[in-house]
């Protein structure tokens, strides 16, 4: 059997969950939680399964998924299987580049994410069809495609910082802020900060 745990901070999709995996012959849910800080003690104080379905976000002042995946994957060596309605650039590539084993969209088929528990259960990438897509059209057009510190300047200026609180939060210096904002300009073809995480957001980037 595969043992699964869940981790999502709304009750309704945990149920939902936890309705595909219970009905699988060869995995059960064993574990379930509304953050991703109670996910961590669980795991610190013994707890044990096979794959981890975590969503990304928690609600404000709360641990994000990406930040949970790294901890999961590094202190615990347990697959996580993103499962979330974020499906941009910047939220994919947080999850990967944190250690994640796959990514769904919480819209995916059942058939789905079944199979993607098992892979994810078997060490092995289990995207998404939505998610293989942005993907792909990542490498397809490289050029166009901005790199994870660039989409995550682009969140704090989407989400009204300026350069100097960007450089802050980030620790970095305004000039690297600043040339990274540059570059997102040359790439979207868009002139300012702001035109540049308009489009962004239009593109589904962010």
């Amino acid at each position: 059997m595969i043992d699964v745990v869940l981790a999502d901070d709304h009750p309704v999709v945990r149920a939902g969950l936890r309705a595909v995996v219970d009905t699988q012959p060869d995995m059960q849910v064993v574990h379930e939680t509304s953050s991703a800080e109670d996910l961590l003690r669980w795991l610190a104080d013994g707890g044990r399964a096979d794959v981890v379905l975590l969503d990304l976000r928690f609600g404000a002042g709360r641990m994000g998924g990406a930040e949970a995946t790294g901890a999961v994957v590094r202190d615990h060596s347990t697959p996580v299987l993103v499962v979330t309605t974020y499906g941009t650039d910047a939220d994919i590539l947080a999850a990967v580049e944190a250690g994640a084993t796959g990514y769904l969209l919480k819209d995916a088929p059942t058939e789905e994410l079944a199979g993607a528990v098992r892979s994810a259960a078997a060490g092995q990438v289990a995207l998404g069809a939505d998610v293989q897509r942005r993907l792909l059209g990542r490498m397809r057009h490289p050029g166009e495609s901005l790199s994870a510190r660039e989409l995550e300047v682009l969140r704090l200026v989407a989400a009204g910082r300026s350069n100097d609180a960007i450089a802050r939060e980030l620790f970095v210096s305004v000039a690297t802020v600043k040339s990274h904002l540059a570059h997102v300009n040359t790439k979207l073809g868009t002139q300012s900060r702001t035109e540049a995480a308009a489009v962004a957001r239009e593109r589904g980037m962010l």
